[in-house]
């Protein structure tokens, strides 16, 4: 049996990720207390008859007070009785958990008359991080709608299901933040930027002229070489240390020109040594 734990701070989208999960195969339970997911997962795999393969589970902070300390060991006595066990993490910013709160008039779970919002939502990090810690796969989904977040999970547990690294380049913009769910990044801003010139400021990292303005350049030339052997030799270790999902970060000022060219280069270059490769221009689509 499979076993996917789906965790995140309240307003991050841990709901829509369980129906995701649901359209896909997985049996779902929400808000799960914690002590009960060994039983219920050796349960489940019991009763053949159920043909449950795939069990998705939602642990939030609405477990009794002082049960997510002892995550690590919940996880290590379910893959003790041999179910494969992985753990998705889900993250947005505090400024859009506040506007998301905000905006629906939703109560958190865990703000109180003497508990602001804000305070609640800082609790809550500091409450799950047993779990944010064991996470196999993080999402940040402070730029992502609903729509955006079922296709961004439908293509990232797809694209694991052949087994082996699935590795996703994401380019960001600096002035935005760096993406919460980043296990590796790399900043491309000492670069050549297309920007200051008239012509290139209207275009994208994709677009042929932009690419043309960057290929060739030393310097360009180097940092590509350097950041794709700095992955070729590590990457297989982060595989070889029981890891299905990797974001690899690469930034510029604006996200528009450099960090999606070499994102685009990258992931390209790299496709015989990673068969599981995905691609994300996080702020490709804003103009400011």
């Amino acid at each position: 049996m499979k076993l996917l734990v789906v965790s995140g701070r309240s307003g991050s989208g841990k709901s829509t990720a369980l129906h995701v999960l649901e359209d896909l195969g997985f049996y779902c339970v929400d808000n799960l207390p914690l002590p009960l997911l060994k039983e219920l997962a050796t349960t489940l795999r019991a009763r053949t008859s159920s043909g449950i393969t795939q069990l998705a589970v939602g642990v939030d902070a609405r477990n009794v007070p002082g049960e997510l300390e002892h995550f690590a060991d919940v996880i290590q006595g379910v893959e003790a009785e041999g179910i494969q066990a992985e753990v998705i993490f889900l993250d947005a910013r505090d400024d859009i958990l506040l506007a998301r709160f905000s905006s629906t008039r939703r109560k958190h779970p865990l703000s109180t008359r003497s508990r602001s919002l804000k305070e609640a939502i800082e609790l809550e990090r500091s409450l799950l991080d047993p779990v944010a810690a064991r996470a196999s796969l993080r999402l940040d989904t402070s730029e992502l709608n609903v729509h955006e977040l079922r296709e961004t999970l439908s293509e990232r547990l797809s694209g694991h299901e052949s087994g082996g690294l699935t590795v996703l380049f994401e380019s960001f913009a600096f002035k935005h933040g760096v993406p919460l769910d980043a296990d590796v990044v790399f900043d491309v801003r000492c670069l050549p930027n297309p920007h200051w010139h008239a012509d290139l400021r209207a275009q994208t990292g994709v677009d042929f002229a932009v690419r043309a303005f960057l290929d060739g350049k030393p310097l360009v030339e180097e940092l590509y070489a350097d950041i794709s052997a700095f992955l070729v030799k590590w990457l297989p270790h982060f595989r070889g240390n029981d890891r299905s999902y990797m974001t690899v970060a690469i930034g510029c000022t604006g996200g528009q020109h450099r960090s999606v060219y070499m994102v685009e280069r990258i992931a390209q270059g790299l496709l015989a040594e990673l068969p599981h490769v995905q691609i994300r221009h996080r702020d490709l689509a804003r103009k400011e």
